[in-house]
C-alpha cells in the first residue's frame, strides 16, 4: 500500500481535476545572453515559476571560464551536465563531470563550475527556491560588455544582493 500523499499548506490546491496552468518555455523563445564565451538561456525564470525554481542552460566554449568558488545561503542548485566536460568544485576538489553526470549542493555548500577541455560544454543549471538570478547573471553582463571595473567593495554588494558569497 502506497503511503497517503500530503500537499502542503501554503500551495494553491486547484480542485480535483486540476487546471491548464502549463509553460512552455520552447529553447529557441528562451531569453538568451552572451558573456564572454558563455551562452546563458534562462529557460524558466523565477516569473514563470511564482519563485519555486528557476532553470537555466549554460552553454560554454573552450576557455569560457565559469564561476570561482562561492556558496549561497539560500539557494539549492543542481547541475545537470548535457554535453563535454564540466569542472564542478565540490567544495574541496575540482571533479570533471560529463553528459548524464549530475551533482547538486545544498544551501551553504561551497561549488563552482568551469568549462573544461577543448570542446564545447552544455549543462543545466536548477535554482531552488527561484530568485531572480537571471538579474545577477545580467549585472555580470553589464560589467563585462560595458568593461566596467568594480572596486572589493563593488563586487561584494553585487554578490549580496544576489545570495551570491565568495568562499575564504
Amino acid at each position: 500500500m502506497m503511503p497517503a500523499v500530503t500537499l502542503p499548506t501554503d500551495r494553491q490546491w486547484y480542485g480535483q481535476d486540476g487546471r491548464v496552468a502549463a509553460v512552455d518555455s520552447p529553447l529557441r523563445e528562451a531569453e538568451t545572453h552572451q558573456l564572454g564565451a558563455t551562452t546563458m538561456r534562462f529557460l524558466v525564470t523565477h516569473d514563470m515559476t511564482e519563485g519555486r525554481f528557476g532553470l537555466f542552460r549554460w552553454e560554454m566554449g573552450p576557455d569560457s571560464g565559469g564561476a570561482s568558488p562561492h556558496f549561497h545561503r539560500n539557494i539549492a542548485e543542481t547541475f545537470i551536465v548535457l554535453d563535454g566536460a564540466v569542472g564542478l568544485y565540490d567544495g574541496q576538489r575540482w571533479v570533471t563531470r560529463g553528459p548524464g553526470d549530475v551533482v547538486y549542493v545544498p544551501e551553504g555548500g561551497i561549488h563552482g563550475f568551469r568549462q573544461e577541455g577543448e570542446d564545447p560544454s552544455t549543462m543545466l543549471i536548477l535554482f531552488v527556491p527561484g530568485p531572480r538570478r537571471e538579474e545577477y547573471f545580467l549585472e555580470l553582463v553589464d560589467v563585462v560588455t560595458n568593461d566596467r571595473t568594480l572596486s572589493e567593495e563593488e563586487w561584494r554588494e553585487l554578490w549580496a544582493r544576489h545570495d551570491q558569497y565568495p568562499a575564504t
